[in-house]
Parts: structure tokens; sequence; C-alpha cells
């Protein structure tokens, strides 16, 4: 099995259980993973015989940017759940990290992250 990776993307969002961080939002940081055949593509040179990280990472903006969710699992559940949908055939799993670098709990903490992994990601 070949990997994919997106490495801490970044974007701001709307997601949280508390309403301050519906209204104010904050950063988030995503990093994904995704199980593909890349053998031809390095044997051709050619885009039409890989995934497009470029359409993995619009589909972590679009999510990660759009609807509010009350929990990063959910976010990281709809990105994989949407990269799996759109790349049926060519992506065999993938795993999702979301972190969550400033959540407004006390505390002294890097950060706080989830990460799930859906599809056939190991062989």
């Amino acid at each position: 099995m070949d990997y994919i990776h997106l490495r801490d993307m970044q974007f701001f969002g709307y997601h949280g259980v508390l309403p301050e961080e519906n209204v104010l939002g904050q950063r988030f940081r995503a990093t994904v993973s995704i199980a593909v055949d890349i053998q031809k593509a390095g044997q051709t040179d050619e885009l039409s015989n890989t995934v497009s990280y470029v359409g993995i990472y619009d589909i972590c903006k679009e999510v990660i940017e759009g609807k509010p969710y009350k929990l990063i699992e959910a976010v990281a559940e709809t990105i994989a759940s949407n990269i799996l949908s759109s790349y049926e055939g060519q992506v065999f799993g993938c795993k999702v990290e979301i972190i969550k670098p400033d959540p407004p709990i006390p505390g002294h903490y890097k950060e706080v992250a989830v990460e799930i992994v859906r599809g056939r990601f190991y062989e």
C-alpha cells in the first residue's frame, strides 16, 4: 500500500460545544493520510494515475471552514467519509487527525486532537 500525506493544514472554523466557540471561531489543524496505489503514477508521471492532493485539501477546507459541528470527532468523521465517497475505488482508506490548538479549557497543554482511521488503511 502507498500513502499520500497532507500534513498540518491550517483552517479557521466555528466548531465546539461552547457558544463562544461558535461565535468567535478558532484555528484548527488537520493532517490527512490516504492509502492509495500510486505505482502507476510513479512510472508514468501522469496526474491521472494518482489522487490529486488538491482535492483532498479542498475537502478538508470545505468541512472545517463550513458548517459548525460541536465535536471535532464529527469534523474528522465527515472529512473521512467525504474522501472515501469522493474517491471510491482510488482511496482504500484514510487517517484523519483534527487538532484544536486553543480549546477554551483551563490548564497547561499544547493542544487537543482526535485521530480516526476509516477504510482499509494498512495492508
